[in-house]
């Protein structure tokens, strides 16, 4: 029987191991090729030209704008994100009175739960599309709002000044019902004697939250501040679906112009593909870098 361990084990490895070598090393090594040459999609003829397109890249106005918009959304969606996520969690953990159950969370927990995790069981698309609606400028839900106060109604995607500003509050919204749950759900394995100890000395939830959750929750911070790291450099979607870079590229971001850059007029898959390699390695160093710099030591609890 040992001596077939290792067949065994070779042979459900294998195929999902060609699968993914297939469909998703193949291609990135590919993007590199392409990078090199002046491939532009269609055509049989790809002729190599080094580094030129790299070299291109770093006097391209239009690409440095849509970086400039994904490092706003990297420095801006993390935070808000985790910071709305932690307290909303904390709040259905232990924003209820305390009682003689002990510290308790609000009446009706586990609807709020389901109410904010809603949003990620729509696709990207439908998000993108509902808000888009509740944007318009004149049908829109946020506007008839504001008419109804005899506020001013401006138009939010098509104003270069708010444009950029309302895709980051979408990006925020869908997200934060996803971390609301991962962190109630690491909370809920926290001791309420801990809870209950530190009330009893007359911390308040907010000191609670900073100097208690917050380190015994370190590790799930940190991967969720990975995951939405990568996705504030993505944001592709969501901008294609609501103003495709507009207005005058006012909320372009990188992953918009790659893809203008491969599938637009120009067809220019060479240079597209060098927008996606550094895409591609700006992503690892963000990812290293939240590694590093969020390192601690651990703190258990028993």
């Amino acid at each position: 029987m040992r001596h077939g361990k290792y067949p065994l084990i070779i042979t459900f490895l294998l195929p999902p191991l060609l699968l993914y070598g297939v469909f998703v090393l193949s291609p990135y090594l590919q993007a590199f090729q392409i990078s090199t040459t002046n491939w532009l999609g269609y055509s049989a003829q790809a002729d190599p030209v080094g580094l030129a397109n790299f070299r291109t890249l770093l006097h391209d106005g239009q690409v440095w704008n849509a970086v400039k918009n994904n490092a706003i959304m990297l420095a801006v969606v993390p935070v808000v994100t985790i910071a709305l996520g932690l307290f909303f969690a904390t709040m259905l953990t232990m924003g209820g009175r305390k009682g003689r159950a002990g510290v308790t969370g609000v009446r009706g927990t586990a609807v709020y739960r389901m109410v904010y995790f809603f949003p990620q069981v729509l696709s990207v698309v439908i998000i993108a599309l509902l808000w888009k609606e509740v944007y318009h400028p004149n049908n829109g839900l946020l506007n008839g709002a504001l008419r109804a106060f005899g506020l001013p109604a401006p138009t939010w995607l098509g104003d270069p000044r708010t444009a950029f500003w309302c895709v980051l509050v979408v990006m925020i919204w869908s997200n934060v019902g996803f971390y609301v749950v991962l962190f109630g759900a690491a909370m809920s394995a926290i001791p309420r004697d801990i809870y209950e100890a530190v009330m009893l000395d007359g911390a308040s939830r907010l000191t609670t939250l900073r100097r208690i959750t917050v380190p015994l929750l370190w590790d799930t911070v940190q991967v969720a501040w990975i995951y939405l790291a990568i996705a504030a450099l993505d944001g592709f979607i969501l901008v294609q679906q609501m103003t495709n870079g507009g207005p005058n590229f006012s909320s372009d971001v990188i992953g918009l112009r790659m893809y203008e850059t491969a599938f637009g007029s120009e067809s220019k898959f060479g240079y597209a593909s060098a927008i996606g390699v550094v895409m591609l390695f700006l992503t690892l160093s963000v990812a290293v870098l939240a590694l590093r710099t969020a390192r601690r030591d651990r703190i258990e609890y028993s």
